[in-house]
C-alpha cells in the first residue's frame, strides 16, 4: 500500500478528512441519520431498518466508530451505539467553516 502522506497536512485537515469519511458511504449516512433521529443508543435495531446484512452493518459501525462519530458501550453481549456528541460538534464546526467560507465567487 502506498504512503498517504497525511503527515504533510495539518491536524485540522486530517480531522476534516476523517469526519468526511464517516459520510462517504450511503449506508453510513443512513446509520448516522437513524442515530440522530432516534436520539438513543441502538444495537440490533439497524438490521430491521436497513436492507443490509448484520455483518455489513457491523462493518459500517466499525468504520463510524473509528472516525469517532459514534461511540459504543458494551451492555451484556451487545454493543449499544450512539452519536459521540463532542466529536459531532467538532465535525460540524469544521465542515461548516469550510462550507461557509465559500462566498459564491466567479470561477470557470
Amino acid at each position: 500500500m502506498g504512503i498517504s502522506k497525511t503527515e504533510v497536512f495539518s491536524t485540522r485537515q486530517n480531522k476534516i478528512a476523517k469526519y468526511a469519511k464517516a459520510f462517504a458511504h450511503p449506508a453510513r449516512v443512513a446509520i448516522i441519520e437513524y442515530l440522530v433521529k432516534t436520539r438513543a443508543c441502538i444495537c440490533g435495531d439497524l438490521v430491521d431498518v436497513l436492507p443490509l446484512a448484520q455483518s455489513t452493518i457491523s462493518q459500517h459501525l466499525k468504520e463510524l466508530k473509528s472516525t469517532g462519530m459514534i461511540q459504543g458501550e458494551i451492555e451484556g453481549p451487545r454493543i449499544n451505539y450512539c452519536i459521540n456528541e463532542k466529536v459531532w460538534l467538532e465535525a460540524k464546526s469544521y465542515l461548516a467553516e469550510i462550507m461557509d467560507s465559500f462566498k459564491g465567487k466567479d470561477c470557470c
